[in-house]
Formats: C-alpha cells, structure tokens, sequence
C-alpha cells in the first residue's frame, strides 16, 4: 500500500509558478513509474505528466510542454511538478499517481487568476 499526499497548490497571476509536491509513505516508490493529472471542474481527469521509475524518461501534455517540469527524489520518496508561465485554463485539482496501480493522492487546488 502507497499513500501520495499532494501539497503546494494555492491561487497564483497568470504567469506565475508554483511547485508541487507530491510525498510517499507506507512503502517506497522508487520502482515505479509516478505521474501528475488534473481535473477542471465539469471536465475529466487528464494526464500532466509522467516519470519512469529510473529518471530516464519523461512525457507531458502537449498543453504543458515547456511550461511544466516534472521529477523525482526517490531518496526521499518525493515528486515534483513545477509550473512556470501559469495560464488560467491551468486551474484545476492536480493529483498525483502511481501509474498502473491505482494510488492517487487527494489533490491539491491550484488556481490562476487573470
């Protein structure tokens, strides 16, 4: 059993940053692969981002590319996503997962204001 508790999100002007985190407890997740997704309300959960389990690979969405950077510390069991050049439709809950698996945190708000 993994449990992810997301944390950083808040109200941030388009054009701003913020970094989210995303911690493991209850075993390590150093083998898997983890991801980022988010839900607009009144639309559905959609992927952000994607780590493999050994740094080796990442993928985004095309609407974060080059704005979003994700990454790991398996050393201390955390994930990141940093947001840069926030825009409004990036308002969402974010969410973090162990992709194939089934755990996903409980979200963290994140709004953009104009």
């Amino acid at each position: 059993q993994v449990r992810l508790v997301e944390s950083g999100g808040g109200l941030v002007q388009a054009g701003g940053s913020l970094r989210l985190s995303c911690a493991a407890s209850g075993r390590s997740f150093s083998n898997f692969n983890l991801g980022w997704f988010r839900q607009a309300p009144g639309k559905e959960r959609e992927f952000v981002a994607r780590i493999s389990w050994d740094y080796g690979s990442t993928g985004y969405a095309e609407s974060v590319k080059g704005r979003f950077t994700i990454s790991r510390d398996n050393a201390k069991n955390t994930m990141y996503l940093q947001m840069n050049s926030l825009k409004i439709e990036d308002t969402a809950v974010y969410y973090c997962a162990v992709v194939g698996y089934g755990y996903w945190g409980q979200g963290t708000q994140v709004t953009v204001s104009s």
